[in-house]
């Protein structure tokens, strides 16, 4: 293992590679953010700084490194990581479409804005560093990070750099996952099944293992389920924001803009995924108050009396009435 301060730094222009949760460098990915950066406006479309904003000198290489650690993390952190061996084969970018500049796929627009905050699942004010760490833990099934690394400060950097055009407490327009109306049903994995096969698998082969890179550092196509995806302790494992990243961001070319599923089908594929096996990680310190679970939250015990089965895929509207 080397160092995790790193003399490799190489910047990778051409990637293309779709994928879900998320791709791994859409195509015209380095061509996306050619519009200077935009003074933030209350409920206007939030559009990321330009690459061309960056600034000089080592403040700016920071910055750059942070990008390509969050494009290309499995390359630097990954089983065959140059830096260290601490995560999945999965890219930040995977979660945080073109980095972290996509609206509605987890963007890092509210981040500088908001953090550290207070947070119910941990019970605590969190730091992004630890927010960092929480995702290489869940959603890429990994290890933390040391905080005071040269990795953590440029991926903070870079963090900080996408969000700063917005002001301290605000929230733009299309930060996080889009919440999508609530079914009156139940989602349906078996119907989602039909919806895999006929818009995901393609990208994410029959049985969601996606696809390995020929050197087998990174996925091409990430998988949805199975022991190189997320684990159960993931965020995205909730089907609200499953479902809500699915119906923007899925199948390949789609956005908030322009999907391509309705909001029955994102769900019923949402739960389909949510079915499949995948890796088991259990937080003690997570959600030790029961009343601040989300509706959705797949495991029990809960502050109610619904059943696991029926926090994990509906119907939700009772259950949030009740709340």
């Amino acid at each position: 293992m080397r160092s995790l301060r790193s003399s490799c730094f190489p910047f990778f222009l051409g990637i293309a590679a779709c994928g879900f949760i998320l791709e791994d460098a859409l195509p015209g990915a380095s061509q996306k953010a050619m519009v200077l950066h935009q003074q933030y406006r209350e409920d206007e479309e939030w559009i990321a700084p330009s690459e061309f904003e960056i600034p000089p000198g080592e403040e700016g290489e920071l910055i750059r490194y942070g990008k390509e650690l969050v494009a290309h993390t499995s390359i630097y952190l990954g089983p065959k990581g140059v830096v260290a061996h601490l995560a999945n084969r999965m890219n930040c970018q995977n979660c945080h479409t073109y980095a972290g500049t996509e609206n509605f796929a987890n963007p890092f627009s509210a981040v500088a804005s908001t953090y550290p905050k207070y947070r119910e699942r941990s019970g605590r004010k969190e730091s992004i560093e630890s927010r960092v760490n929480d995702c290489l833990q869940r959603s890429m099934n990994g290890q933390t990070l040391d905080s005071l690394s040269h990795e953590m400060k440029a991926m903070i950097a870079y963090i900080k750099w996408v969000g700063g055009g917005v002001p301290k407490g605000a929230r733009p327009k299309g930060a996080g996952i889009e919440p999508l109306p609530l079914l009156k049903r139940a989602a349906d994995p078996q119907k989602g099944g039909g919806v895999f096969l006929l818009h995901c698998q393609r990208c994410h082969g029959e049985k969601g293992q996606g696809l390995l890179s020929p050197d087998s550092v990174s996925y091409v196509y990430p998988p949805l389920w199975g022991d190189g995806s997320f684990n159960t302790a993931a965020g995205i494992n909730r089907l609200s924001l499953l479902a809500g990243f699915i119906k923007n961001n899925m199948p390949f070319g789609a956005n908030w803009k322009e999907p391509e599923l309705n909001n029955e089908d994102a769900w019923d594929v949402a739960a389909f995924v949510a079915s499949q096996p995948r890796p088991i990680k259990n937080f003690a310190g997570d959600w030790k108050d029961l009343s601040k679970k989300p509706f959705d939250y797949p495991f029990g015990p809960y502050a109610d009396s619904f059943s696991e089965r029926q926090h994990k895929y509906g119907p939700f509207d009772v259950m949030k009435k009740k709340k």
